[in-house]
């Protein structure tokens, strides 16, 4: 076990029992964001349901993992909590409309990532609400821009939860499984407080990262007179036709 003198407080007994469910709840909740609200963008989901999974093998403090419960359950909530997720960002989506898209550039919006979802859609259709999951950006864009676009919600709902399945199930267990590897259980037990700390440090400085390098891209295009405004008519060309739901991928031709 290895406790850096830098951080005595850094005891993995000591963060795992106080962590327990509350540690769930967050990494839950960041999960949410990231499908619920246009923010979720900024936030590392991915290697965080890894983590989560790797996490939930026995340590030193705890028998069921740093949740203090089976990795079913880790795995089944943090499911839930992307499926709720990505039903709030259509329902948001549903009820605001095209205005939700008329705002002003910045670190916590871009039309360009609007856009780069659209795209998604435009080549795969409502399939997209799947694949979106494992698609950084385009996952926290896609629940609002079906919603925005009037897909239908019993098939919304279907592949959000096919979506939420594989990405937020799939991957807390695919990082459970990692762990039965022998060189990496063996690092795990024996540097769980450094990697603690750099799940927690590192999703903070990631978010921090985004946030600061969007913020900067937004300042410097408004800087060089772009554009950096979207109005009405501009957002209501930001909604995606009906019939691109019901497309499956499409295919080039040669």
């Amino acid at each position: 076990m290895v406790h850096t003198a830098l951080i005595p407080w850094l005891d993995p007994e000591t963060i795992i029992a106080g962590a327990g469910p509350w540690a769930l709840l967050v990494v839950c909740g960041i999960v949410f964001a990231e499908t619920g609200l246009l923010v979720g963008f900024l936030l590392p989901g991915d290697t965080l349901l890894v983590i989560s999974g790797l996490l939930s093998h026995p340590l030193p403090g705890s028998p069921e993992g740093v949740f203090g419960i089976s990795v079913w359950w880790v795995a089944l909530l943090i499911g839930l909590a992307a499926f709720l997720g990505g039903e709030v960002g259509y329902y948001i989506g549903h009820k605001a409309g095209p205005t939700i898209f008329e705002r002003k550039e910045s670190g916590l919006f871009s039309v360009k990532n609007v856009e780069r979802t659209n795209a998604f859609f435009e080549r795969f259709g409502g399939l997209t609400i799947i694949l979106a999951r494992f698609v950084p950006i385009v996952r926290t864009f896609a629940p609002v821009a079906a919603g925005v676009g009037h897909m239908p919600k019993g098939k919304y709902t279907l592949y959000n939860f096919i979506g939420a399945v594989l990405w937020g199930f799939g991957l807390t267990m695919f990082g459970y499984a990692i762990g039965f590897i022998p060189f990496v259980a063996d690092l795990v037990k024996e540097y769980i407080d450094l990697i603690l700390l750099a799940a927690v440090g590192g999703t903070a400085l990631v978010t921090l990262w985004h946030y600061l390098s969007e913020r900067r891209k937004a300042k410097k295009a408004a800087a060089a007179g772009e554009d950096v405004v979207t109005d009405e008519e501009e957002a209501e060309h930001l909604v995606l036709d009906a019939d691109v739901f019901e497309r499956g991928p499409k295919h080039d031709e040669h």
